[in-house]
């Protein structure tokens, strides 16, 4: 697959499968879009163009190594939009899972009239004082495994913890308003699906979300944070209810 050259200054691996509307998937953190979203990737392309790019500094996406300044989210939203410019995408549906849906939030609210639908499920756009602990439980980085230093080009994965880390409690610490404040610019359906036992993304945080965009809706489903694996079936008959309604 190719790769794209943005004016961020970011060069972009991305998937491209599939013909029709464009829909446009964001992974999550430690992920490429084939790794995290394959299923829903290979599923979408029947019916869509699919993009899966791969974020800065993850997989082949370069530059390396991937950093984690306090606006990060920010920064990769701008990589996105970036991306459709060099790809001349117009118009496109946007997906995101994770870190990867808080991405699609702030690219939603920055530039609304660029998309048809936003669905993120895993990302609430705020981070209230309480997740503070959890981003703290975090070191040391056994969840960061000799697999995922070896994809990412991790060379040292205390250095990346600490850095996510401290981003981290800085946008806490700030007031912890990821895409919040963008909500009422997101003009195009939004649909937010998220699991009732995903801890990091709280299910209060979303309805407010959702109550802040003019056009948003809340799924919730009995699982945790992947809702995409752990409820396939029904993820895919919510999204893709919600994307033949955008079309």
């Amino acid at each position: 697959m190719p790769f794209a050259e943005t004016a961020t200054g970011a060069r972009l691996y991305y998937d491209d499968v599939g013909q029709g509307e464009v829909v446009v998937v964001l992974h999550g953190r430690l992920g490429t879009a084939r790794d995290q979203l394959g299923s829903v990737m290979d599923w979408l392309s029947k019916t869509y163009r699919v993009i899966g790019p791969t974020l800065r500094g993850y997989g082949q996406s370069e530059p390396k190594p991937r950093r984690f300044p306090p606006d990060f989210y920010a920064r990769d939203a701008a990589d996105i939009l970036a991306l459709l410019d060099t790809l001349r995408i117009e118009k496109a549906h946007l997906l995101g899972y994770s870190d990867g849906g808080e991405v699609a939030l702030i690219a939603a609210g920055q530039q609304p009239g660029r998309f048809r639908s936003a669905a993120v499920w895993g990302a609430v756009g705020y981070f209230g004082p309480e997740m503070r602990p959890y981003v703290q439980r975090s070191y040391p980085p056994t969840w960061i495994s000799a697999h995922d230093c070896e994809q990412h080009g991790i060379s040292d994965p205390q250095v990346f913890a600490l850095e996510w880390i401290n981003a981290m409690k800085s946008m806490i610490d700030r007031g912890g308003d990821v895409s919040l404040s963008l909500a009422p610019k997101i003009v195009c359906p939004l649909l937010l699906m998220l699991g009732a036992e995903d801890k990091l993304n709280p299910e209060a945080y979303g309805r407010k979300l959702v109550a802040a965009a003019p056009r948003g809706k809340l799924k919730m489903f009995a699982c945790g944070h992947a809702v995409h694996e752990e409820r396939w079936p029904e993820f895919q008959k919510t999204l893709g209810a919600f994307l033949r309604g955008a079309r």
